[in-house]
């Protein structure tokens, strides 16, 4: 498949026509934006990383049978995926309390609630992705019912898949943001990224993140830890 028209440049990626209608080329870019666009850099190979560390989630996410958008990786910095009409939603999985949710309830990050949190935000940024339910979403004509009802039985199975992958490698996966398209058939299916950019990662043993928060902070080291989660997926996914 060869790159057309762009399609969208985004934050952190830009989507591409084909040839085909059926298929369209995303490409990972080295910036590196955080409250909503407020905080920017450019983090050297981040694009690569990011690219990498999502097809081996995604290939193994489809290997387990979840239906994605993911076909295969082109180069460094770019997978070749099938078309799909995005809902306005993103869903939040939250394993350990971190981040906003920390911060909005005051309790200590780090604290694991007793069932696994699951949010929706209206994906728009002006009005900073604002937080919603699935009642918002069926009213507002964001998703139906039905729709709603197998992105979470979709859901709780990514997350169980994840956690027992992270668990593998000593890294606690501590929550992640997926998003979710309907593709040419009317099929729901997984699509954007899964990497440390849209989820936090903590080493089991160190508590050490893993992933934006890094940039977020001003801890340093982003693109090393990076490096990290990658090296640990290949070891288990690609020479395990």
């Amino acid at each position: 498949m060869n790159k057309k028209s762009l399609l969208y440049n985004g934050k952190s990626k830009q989507i591409f026509a084909t040839e085909s209608s059926e298929y369209i080329i995303m490409s990972f870019k080295d910036d590196e934006t955080a409250y909503y666009g407020v905080k920017k850099a450019t983090i050297p190979n981040k694009g690569i990383l990011n690219n990498n560390i999502s097809s081996l989630i995604y290939q193994y996410l489809k290997d387990n049978g979840i239906h994605t958008h993911y076909v295969e990786q082109l180069n460094d910095a770019e997978q070749l995926c099938r078309r799909a009409t995005a809902l306005p939603l993103e869903f939040i999985v939250r394993n350990v309390i971190a981040g906003t949710l920390a911060r909005r309830l005051d309790i200590e990050e780090g604290t694991i609630p007793k069932k696994t949190i699951y949010e929706i935000c209206l994906k728009n940024d002006t009005l900073r992705d604002p937080l919603i339910n699935h009642f918002h979403a069926e009213a507002l004509g964001y998703a139906d019912k039905k729709t709603l009802t197998e992105i979470y039985d979709i859901l709780y199975k990514i997350n169980e898949l994840l956690l027992d992958l992270f668990k593998k490698i000593r890294i606690d996966l501590v929550d992640f943001k997926v998003e979710f398209g309907i593709d040419t058939i009317g099929r729901v299916m997984l699509i954007d990224e899964i990497s440390p950019d849209t989820a936090r990662f903590w080493d089991s043993d160190s508590h050490e993140k893993l992933d934006c928060d890094l940039f977020r902070r001003d801890l340093g080291n982003v693109e090393v830890a990076y490096k990290e989660v990658l090296t640990r997926l290949e070891n288990i996914l690609c020479h395990g």
